[in-house]
């Protein structure tokens, strides 16, 4: 019996609950010394001076840097359609371009007297004008890098836009996606120091050792096999922390100037104004159709807040275009976006990455012409929606989707949360007119993952004793690889969980790997993994034959027994214990697994508030969740995927947002200005399973890492508003706090308290 697809505990997890898991600051390095930056206090300004001699001379300063001292290259785009005269320096040079940009590094014996050196360095400023708002800098009046001539680093525009003249009924909405911070558990951390072969060796809190190396190599300018990266066990990342930024790139050279290992972890008010954010897209949307709920064009226009210096957040938009009709047969249809540079912190990718945007455009649209058109907004979607598919689809704006059967994900999602009664219930509390109105938020999406770079690598070898070791590409921060390898060679191999020995997040024990992102993991690490399984299975079987004077056609494996015999003797079998100690030769399989297209998870979840009409006070009573992520490997981890996911989408739609005044200052800078969602504010999920397999992978798997967040986000919204929808409220901008719902309540009713 296959052990796939069975509720199997984490393997990972006792080292965790036990504090026996290794991160950064847990690596012994002898004599390490620490790193801490001064960073910009102003959002826009030129360096006028930099006064670090009462710093220097403090007890226990090894060293203080500035740009001037590094002599290091400006950081590299890893996206070549950016321009190249937005590229970051290390350290600042003649202007700080957001608040929190490292000016100055401060090397002392440890972080506390490093800490005390930076306070003491004085950064003289001549103040610029702050460009907080994307719109604002689109226009181009403020240039953030005047010798490129424009704030604007990527665009994007269909073929053309959505022809509105047929349209019976025409409705627009402008929709803000906030920015967010990742808020990892573990903030960014590093290590790193020199070999006495002149090797570079760096340990990184990230989601990719290889790409990290590779960023390495271009800062340093050194060939791949002159720098060991490795990542150990890794607090969280959500995209933020998928390659090592600026802060952490330049450790090896203070360890090369000063001879001896160097550490650095920013604090929680650093990382809060210094790593990367996420979503901040602006959307400009209009929707029409007939009034009898069939929709007949869609046309979105995005702003995006690239933050000041362009990584993957600029292209976020591009994400968002293949997304752009969601789950809806929809051919009239156009797009166009322009990512813009601000005074604030750069946007990366955050859980889900330009596709959470597209599902809350679209699925915004849909209540919004629902409510136009007077019709339930579950039936405008069954009306809109794309019948069940198998062998491919194609949207109208040109991505080809695997499989899906989003109108039996609606059914489920409503059926299982009892969407007639709970209408029901709706009226009756409107007719009532109480306080506590009861709101129902929907969403259908539809998601694409693995969408960049389609190959990763595997191999699975046999050791002595007929233990196995699987090596692999992808590099783990939460997700549970160890276990689901695991599970996929014990399932294909034949042999016991504890028998596998999985290595990865180290560029000298793995040749090859890419960033763990875009819930790449399962559909290519995995199926690498099981494909390796398949090539060690068939060189055993070889390698048998010999052993038993047989043919290789007619030795039979069992994966139920884990031994090989020849077809009709099974009584004369070999083991892999056997097998390791008599072959001639070391065995073993290797994959690069490369899927011919992305996969399409897809779902509905369905989202039940209670919103005080009088205080504006929001409590989310259900949740009700559909995710289909193809073949499900392990339902236990998949559940916990989607509870992570739900819990953060939830969260950007009532709770979270990173905020800047209007001269660039940010004022969300720790957990108390910037109020993480917990367990409080969130009810028990109900989650529902469904499955239609992929034929792109042999495991018939789609990513699930961030369907949960995609679908949350625009149910939640939608809920909040259709809770106060009867007192003439349309929309209101996430995060929907009380005082939004309040003043939304208020406008609605004529200006009324």
């Amino acid at each position: 019996m296959s052990i796939l697809g069975n509720r199997v505990q984490r393997i990972e997890d006792p080292r965790f609950l036990t504090g026996a898991a290794t991160y950064v600051e847990d690596v012994a390095l002898d004599g390490a010394a620490w790193v801490t930056y001064v960073r910009s206090t102003y959002a826009h300004a030129r360096i006028v001076d930099i006064d670090t001699e009462d710093a220097s001379q403090q007890p226990g300063v090894l060293g203080v840097f500035t740009s001037a001292d590094l002599g290091l290259p400006l950081i590299a785009h890893t996206l070549p359609m950016l321009p190249d005269g937005m590229r970051r320096p290390l350290l600042a040079t003649d202007v700080v371009r957001f608040a929190g940009e490292p000016i100055v590094a401060v090397v002392a014996e440890d972080r506390y007297l490093a800490a005390d050196a930076a306070e003491l360095v004085v950064v003289d400023y001549d103040p610029l004008p702050p460009l907080v708002d994307p719109e604002a800098a689109a226009t181009d009046e403020v240039l953030l890098f005047p010798e490129v001539g424009t704030n604007a680093a990527f665009r994007l525009k269909s073929e053309q836009r959505a022809d509105f003249s047929g349209c019976e009924v025409v409705v627009s909405l402008r929709v803000e996606n906030q920015r967010m911070t990742a808020a990892p558990i573990e903030p960014r951390s590093g290590a790193a120091y020199w070999t006495d072969d002149g090797r570079l060796v760096h340990y990184s809190a990230c989601q990719g050792a290889h790409p990290a190396r590779d960023a390495l190599c271009s800062v340093y300018d050194l060939p791949p096999e002159q720098i060991r990266v490795i990542v150990p066990d890794v607090g969280g990342g959500f995209g933020a922390k998928s390659r090592c930024q600026a802060d952490e790139m330049m450790l090896g050279w203070f360890a090369r100037r000063l001879g001896r290992p160097m550490r650095w972890t920013e604090t929680r008010s650093e990382n809060m104004v210094a790593m990367p954010h996420g979503r901040g897209q602006l959307q400009h949307l209009t929707i029409g159709g007939t009034r009898d709920g069939q929709v007949t064009a869609y046309q979105l226009d995005v702003v995006q807040d690239a933050g000041a210096y362009p990584v993957m957040g600029a292209f976020l938009p591009a994400m968002t275009q293949r997304m752009l009709t969601g789950v809806y047969h929809l051919d009239n249809v156009g797009f166009s976006s322009v990512s813009v540079v601000t005074t604030a912190a750069p946007v990366t990718a955050f859980r889900g990455a330009g596709r959470p945007e597209a599902a809350v455009a679209i699925e915004r649209a849909m209540d919004r012409f629902a409510v136009e058109i007077g019709m339930d907004p579950a039936e405008v979607r069954r009306r809109n929606l794309v019948p069940r598919f198998l062998e491919g689809y194609t949207t109208g704006i040109g991505t080809f989707y695997d499989v899906g059967d989003y109108p039996e994900a609606l059914r489920r999602a409503l059926e299982s949360a009892g969407y007639d009664a709970l209408r029901a219930d709706q009226a009756r509390r409107r007719q009532e007119g109480g306080v506590m109105q009861l709101g129902i938020g929907l969403s259908a999406y539809v998601e694409i993952t693995a969408g960049g770079p389609s190959s990763e690598y595997g191999s699975v070898e046999l050791l002595p004793g007929g233990r196995i070791k699987v090596t692999s590409g992808a590099t783990p921060f939460g997700q549970g690889h160890d276990t689901v390898w695991s599970m996929i060679v014990a399932d294909r191999m034949g042999v016991a969980m504890d028998d596998v020995e999985v290595v990865h997040g180290d560029t000298d024990l793995v040749p090859v790997g890419g960033l763990t992102v875009g819930s790449r993991s399962v559909q290519l690490a995995g199926a690498a993994v099981a494909d390796a399984s398949h090539k060690l299975v068939e060189a055993a079987r070889q390698e048998v034959a010999e052993l038993l004077e047989a043919s290789g056609e007619d030795v039979v494996f069992d994966p139920a027994g884990g031994a090989f015999h020849v077809a009709g003797t099974p009584s004369l079998s070999v083991d892999w214990a056997a097998l390791a100690e008599r072959s001639r030769v070391p065995l073993s399989g290797v994959s690069d697994f490369s899927a011919s297209t992305p996969t399409f998870p897809f779902g509905a979840h369905v989202a039940v508030v209670e919103v005080d009409t009088v205080t504006g006070q929001i409590r989310l009573v259900r949740h009700v969740a559909v995710d289909d992520a193809g073949k499900v490997l392990n339902p236990m981890l998949a559940e916990g995927q989607v509870h992570g996911g739900l819990a953060q989408g939830i969260a950007q739609a009532l709770l979270e947002a990173i905020r800047y005044d209007e001269d660039g200052n940010p004022v969300t800078t720790n957990f108390a200005d910037y109020p993480v969602i917990s367990a409080a504010e969130l009810p028990m999920f109900e989650v529902v399973h469904m499955e239609t397999p992929t034929y792109v992978n042999e495991l018939g798997a789609k990513g699930f890492g961030e369907s949960g967040t995609i679908g949350a986000i625009p149910a939640v919204q939608n809920a909040v508003i259709d809770a106060v929808s009867h007192l003439g409220v349309l929309h209101i901008d996430t995060p929907i706090t009380p005082e939004r719902v309040w003043r939304a309540v208020r406008e609605g009713q004529g200006g009324r308290p």
